[in-house]
């Protein structure tokens, strides 16, 4: 009987540490999941802003009353422009960031984008000014939200992207110019603590809700970013933070 009453606690003992692991386990399957499923809208033209174009496109802007879309500077053939799943095209290829004071015989950027130029009838209109971040719902920027610039980037700022589809939070682990000798040359280059992987590249980075960079290089795993607002300023591009980016709808309609 002593022998028993020995084991029975230590049965129970077992018992609770089972569930507390399945309970543990449960809560990292749902914490995944949280970060791979959408729970917002879609409109109809969609916000692209975020979402998957090419490899995953950025942020809007416009240059006098034309509309584009961010794209990556790396991942996109200019002879194929994207479509969307009804085989409609999204827009064309336009300028590519880059610096005529460079070395000889060296790419320099900004940032690492293209234009994307968006046919009239994919523009959101009235959501200009939203970055669809799919499994981390939308973000909205602030009216005239100011780009952030090389400067404007610190070690241990939180940032936060949607490159794949998959929501993802972090911190900035260090900033450093960007100059390898077979690779473009960037201003800066911000290294996260995110998990990296090929179809991240062009995807909107934001510090605090603040438009911050794009997603450009995979450094051991993890996912580097080269700063907005200098490769907007090479392409003569003005960031959208209102609704119709200051322009009148019907006019394009």
């Amino acid at each position: 009987m002593t022998a028993l009453r020995r084991r029975l606690p230590l049965r129970r003992a077992l018992f609770l540490a089972l569930v507390a692991i399945l309970v543990a386990m449960l809560f990292i399957v749902a914490f995944r999941a949280r970060a791979l499923v959408r729970t917002s809208p879609v409109f109809d033209p969609p916000v692209l802003a975020g979402q998957m174009v090419s490899c995953t496109a950025g942020f809007y802007a416009r240059r006098d009353t034309t509309i584009v879309l961010t794209i990556s500077g790396h991942c996109y053939d200019r002879a194929s422009p994207p479509q969307d799943a009804a085989g409609r095209p999204i827009g064309s290829y336009g300028a590519e960031a880059r610096r005529a004071d460079c070395p000889a015989g060296r790419t320099c950027a900004g940032s690492d984008i293209v234009e994307l130029v968006l046919v009239p009838d994919r523009i959101p209109w009235g959501h200009l000014n939203l970055v669809d971040l799919g499994p981390g719902g939308y973000r909205t920027l602030a009216p005239g939200a100011r780009p952030l610039a090389c400067p404007d980037l610190h070690e241990g700022a939180a940032v936060e992207t949607d490159g794949r589809g998959i929501y993802r939070s972090g911190r900035i682990l260090s900033v450093a110019p960007y100059a390898f000798e077979t690779d473009t040359i960037f201003p800066c280059m911000a290294l996260t603590d995110l998990d990296a992987a090929v179809g991240d590249s062009g995807a909107p980075i934001l510090i605090d809700g603040r438009p911050a960079g794009i997603a450009a290089r995979e450094f051991g795993g993890k996912l580097g970013f080269t700063a907005l607002a200098e490769g907007l300023a090479d392409l003569g591009l003005e960031l959208c933070t209102d609704p119709n980016c200051g322009l009148d709808p019907e006019a394009y309609r």
